[in-house]
């Protein structure tokens, strides 16, 4: 059950007058330890504190969905996230410009990670705390991740590699960095020696060698991966390619004997080939450096507990069929009809109809043939239609997939992906 953030007070939204300053001081310090506790015993990935006129609504980030919870009165809003500033050593007296901090927080038998985000706002500062669970990311092993059996074998091929270049792709909060280090822990070991620089860093990796951006200190991307080439590194990864020059150091050293890994914000797969190129990378230098290229989504599980056959699966029996995955109304594969399911809700579920998430993933090998085209200049569409030809699928595919083993509805997949 949500605990009650507004105990110890009467009359909402008004705050009940407070005479002990020591009883005053022990309710913020219950509310933060409530408000934490609930958020991770959901299984939230951020929480959202916001201040209003007559009160502060407070939110969880639930499978990549905003849901409401108790609201704070004002004053409590005042001092709870003062609380909050003190605890990731911020200037509780500065309200007046964007503040960043982290700190760490007992829960269970370990400890999670605590990023915390202010913003001044019309009606005071927002806080907005980003839960960085590394025991929990470090758990998931490549095979969790969503990836189908074909796509598993081409990853696994990739990072088998002495060298070269993996990319991944995808919006903020689509599960990059996690892919990256589901590949990073089976490559970690003895006998490699790994470096990764990432703007901050969010999972931390024992045997792996993690630098945070300080960009104020002149210590930004293209600056650590040049201080890796001297370090004698066998794998390089990279928090995200933004500019030509990181670019450029990245690409040079997946040439020269060195495995890089990184991220990129781009619609798909062969869409990050062309963002590189109008980076300024020249095509054949792409063409002989990147191994493979993935494009991923999170979407939400369907709630086993609850979910129900959708009573008209006519449109979803035909984007089956428009995404050549179905032939007629049988499931090939299978051989029995396909049923789609529909969200309902449950308390299991806390009424949404949806539990966890689950990646889709465009997995692009780079072939001969593509890059025979990166060095012509190929568009993107022209990339993309090789790839379909060789049998890859794209990430509506890949999502419908899901959609016909009953994993996720047909809402989630069209409200991520496109044609």
């Amino acid at each position: 059950m949500t605990p009650d953030f507004r105990v110890g007070w009467e009359g909402f939204p008004e705050a009940k007058p407070v005479v002990d300053e020591a009883a005053s001081d022990a309710l913020v310090l219950r509310t933060v330890d409530a408000l934490l506790m609930d958020a991770l015993s959901e299984e939230a990935s951020d929480i959202h504190v916001e201040p209003g006129e007559l009160a502060a609504r407070v939110r969880y980030r639930l499978d990549g969905v905003l849901h409401e919870v108790q609201p704070l009165t004002v004053d409590l809003h005042l001092r709870v996230v003062s609380r909050l500033k003190i605890l990731a050593r911020l200037d509780i007296a500065e309200r007046r410009v964007p503040q960043d901090g982290h700190f760490k927080y007992q829960y269970r038998d370990g400890h999670v990670d605590l990023r915390l985000s202010t913003l001044p706002t019309l009606h005071g500062e927002k806080a907005v705390l980003r839960i960085l669970d590394s025991a929990a990311a470090l758990r998931r092993e490549l095979e969790d991740l969503g990836y189908e059996p074909t796509q598993m074998t081409i990853v696994q091929e990739a990072i088998a590699r002495p060298y070269g270049m993996i990319l991944v792709t995808g919006p903020t909060g689509s599960g990059k960095t996690l892919s990256l280090y589901a590949c990073l822990r089976r490559l970690n070991g003895q006998g490699a020696n790994i470096c990764t620089v990432e703007d901050p860093v969010e999972i931390q990796l024992a045997g792996v060698n993690q630098v945070n951006v300080h960009e104020r200190a002149g210590l930004d991307f293209a600056t650590a991966l040049r201080a890796f080439l001297r370090q004698d590194p066998d794998i390089m990864m990279v928090g995200e390619v933004r500019d030509a020059e990181t670019a450029d150091i990245a690409v040079k050293a997946a040439q020269t004997g060195h495995l890089v890994l990184s991220t990129l914000h781009t619609n798909d797969a062969p869409a990050t080939l062309e963002r590189l190129v109008r980076m300024g990378v020249a095509g054949y230098n792409l063409a002989s450096s990147v191994l493979l290229v993935t494009a991923q989504r999170l979407v939400r599980r369907l709630c086993v507990h609850c979910r129900e056959p959708l009573p008209d699966a006519s449109e979803a029996q035909e984007s089956l069929r428009y995404a050549g995955l179905l032939d007629t109304d049988k499931d090939a594969d299978r051989g029995a009809v396909v049923t789609v399911f529909t969200a309902t809700g449950c308390p299991q579920c806390r009424g949404t109809g949806y539990r966890g998430r689950t990646g889709i993933f465009q997995v692009m090998p780079i072939s001969t043939a593509i890059r025979d085209l990166i060095v012509a200049g190929a568009t993107t569409t022209e990339i993309a239609a090789q790839s379909a030809r060789e049998g890859h699928l794209n990430l509506r595919q890949a999502g419908l997939l899901k959609v016909a083993r009953g994993e996720t509805s047909l809402a989630e997949v069209m409200a991520v992906t496109n044609d």
